[in-house]
């Protein structure tokens, strides 16, 4: 979770770095993707095509904007809003978690959401829609065929 403290501490330090290297862009990117996709891959590229990964990496860094999404973080870490508790949401939510990489527990998203589906998939990981895009679909169509039935 070392992204998680740079980036919700000092994020334009992380972002300069960022910017006044593509290299180091590609580094930081790449590096996330190795270790959030899922872990049956050996490399990245294994579980994203290699040009959907440089694809990537070329919008933050042709928008200079490695700074500004790391604010998302500090921003997050600086509202005694975001941490205050809150009623429960009413719209329908459905979730759909990788179990390979993911960490989401399933008591927190009941608590504050209304669950209304709740998908585990065997392989995938953080980029889900990158890494299985076919299961997600699926997913996501069974998800509003649902709610339409509920209507």
């Amino acid at each position: 979770m070392g992204f998680n403290a740079i980036q919700s501490t000092r994020p334009e330090t992380v972002g300069h770095a960022l910017h006044d290297s593509p290299v180091g862009q590609l580094a930081w990117i790449v590096e996330k993707f190795k270790e959030w996709t899922d872990p049956a891959n050996e490399l990245p590229e294994d579980a994203v095509d290699r040009d959907t990964l440089l694809t990537n990496v070329s919008v933050y860094w042709f928008t200079g904007t490695a700074a500004s999404s790391a604010h998302l973080y500090y921003e997050t870490a600086h509202d005694p809003a975001a941490w205050a508790p809150k009623d429960p949401g009413t719209v329908p939510t459905a979730v759909a978690v990788a179990l390979p990489t993911d960490v989401a527990i399933r008591r927190y998203a009941a608590r504050d959401h209304h669950v209304v589906r709740w998908t585990e998939f065997e392989r995938g990981g953080n980029f889900l829609a990158l890494e299985e895009p076919g299961l997600l679909i699926e997913d996501v169509r069974a998800s509003f065929a649902g709610l339409a039935r509920d209507a």
